[in-house]
């Protein structure tokens, strides 16, 4: 579900923080996801599911045990925030050096290493177009989808200038059973739970 005013096309400053303001406002009040894209508010109204949850806990335990120690795979706040391009996200896995999670305030995405996402069952369309879009928008480098409704996913990297702005060059499409590398570390994704009975039509 995407919530989005009827300027919100002309991306100004004080229309994003006050959406911005908006999200923050809901935090632990109201059901949901919410995040800011260029379309306005997007809401996933569904809570996380064991499945989900399952495998963004496997996945970031995977990429902690290759990477190297001064990098952590996150999860949880705070967002990643562009406020110039009017996009603030929050990653259900982000690979980040240890010591950009010092002090206050929004992570920088480009100091981000790499964005992990679950699909979710209630809006999938939010991680497979929306993020594919946002994501290299904001500079993130590498973006990987795990998507348990069909046990596959991709990685998308290599971000290059095209005529409706930056976007990633390379995506790698793989199977559950598969290795996959995200960035510089190969990680298994044996075991990794699938949704039962998705949601019609997603």
């Amino acid at each position: 579900m995407t919530i989005a005013p009827d300027d919100m096309r002309q991306g100004t400053p004080a229309l994003y923080r006050a959406m911005r303001d908006f999200v923050h406002s809901t935090d632990d009040t109201l059901p949901g996801k919410f995040e800011i894209t260029k379309e306005g508010i997007v809401l996933d109204m569904m809570s996380p599911s064991k499945p989900h949850e399952l495998t963004v806990l496997r996945v970031r335990k995977r990429l902690e045990r290759v990477m190297p120690e001064e990098l952590v795979a996150h999860t949880g706040e705070p967002d990643v925030e562009d406020e110039p391009e009017g996009i603030m996200r929050r990653p259900d896995v982000m690979v980040i050096a240890e010591v950009e999670m010092e002090g206050d305030g929004s992570f920088d995405p480009r100091s981000i290493v790499a964005a992990v996402e679950i699909v979710s069952r209630s809006n999938p369309d939010n991680d497979w177009v929306s993020k594919i879009r946002d994501y290299p928008l904001i500079g993130v480098p590498v973006y990987a989808i795990f998507d348990p409704r069909t046990g596959t996913g991709a990685v998308l990297t290599d971000i290059h200038a095209t005529p409706e702005g930056p976007r990633y060059a390379t995506r790698k499409d793989f199977v559950y059973g598969e290795d996959v590398t995200i960035g510089d570390w190969t990680i298994s994704t044996d075991g990794l739970p699938r949704y039962q009975n998705p949601v019609s039509g997603a």
